[in-house]
């Protein structure tokens, strides 16, 4: 069993929907992003940006079979915590095809490049008055996942499958400068086209973040490996 390859190719990276059931997909933008057994995608109306869905959680991978375990699922909240499993084809290197009894599904790979930051985090700690704060993962968590030059943040309730909020778009980390690039939001669509920087550190394998927000508050963040920091 694989998490990552199979026939060796790897599924880590970011990928947009261009196919869905024989027909092109040209009314809204879904990428997804995947890294280190977990995904995460979003999806807009390219006619206003609007935000459209999210979706994600664990998964893995046997022989021709995409096995996902939802943590989210703005879509169809039915999914969530329960086993579902997709047929996986390889079309090539960077065209895959995901199907089950209901939909047929074409994904391009946009990239799979990696740097310090790729992987999936949790956020255990936020300064508060000065006070850094610890939060501990549990039902309720926010997770930040990043792969592929693509970002996605998702705060939800995976026991109650309550969605707060998500958001995402491209990202480079560099020097300890970080940078994102908003494409969707779930909050404000008027927010997309952002571009938002940040100081970067990673310290004992937690990602200290600070900068400020996109209203202007001055942040400080520890987000954690998510597999370290959640236990179910």
């Amino acid at each position: 069993m694989s998490t990552f390859k199979t026939f060796g190719q790897s599924f880590e990276g970011s990928w947009q929907l261009v196919e869905l059931n024989g027909e092109t997909v040209t009314n809204r933008k879904v990428v997804k992003t995947v890294v280190d057994g977990y995904f995460a995608l979003g999806s807009k109306s390219t006619s206003d940006n609007s935000f459209l869905g999210a979706a994600g959680g664990e998964f893995q991978i046997k022989e021709d079979k995409l096995i996902e375990n939802r943590d989210f699922d703005t879509y169809d909240a039915s999914k969530i915590n329960e086993e579902r499993v997709y047929e996986l084809d390889w079309v090539n290197n960077d065209l895959l095809k995901i199907s089950d009894d209901n939909h047929e599904k074409i994904w391009k790979r946009l990239s799979n490049e990696n740097n310090s930051l790729s992987g999936n985090w949790v956020i255990t700690g936020r300064m508060r008055n000065d006070e850094m704060r610890t939060m501990t993962p549990g039902d309720r968590r926010t997770i930040k996942i990043l792969n592929g030059n693509r970002f996605q943040w998702v705060a939800f309730n995976s026991a109650s499958k309550t969605f707060n909020a998500s958001g995402g778009g491209t990202y480079s980390a560099e020097d300890g400068t970080y940078v994102e690039n908003i494409t969707f939001f779930s909050k404000n669509k008027d927010r997309v086209g952002a571009e938002l920087q940040f100081q970067f550190e990673v310290i004992d394998g937690a990602w200290h973040h600070k900068g400020n927000s996109s209203k202007g508050d001055p942040i400080h963040e520890i987000w954690s490996p998510y597999a370290e920091a959640y236990n179910k």
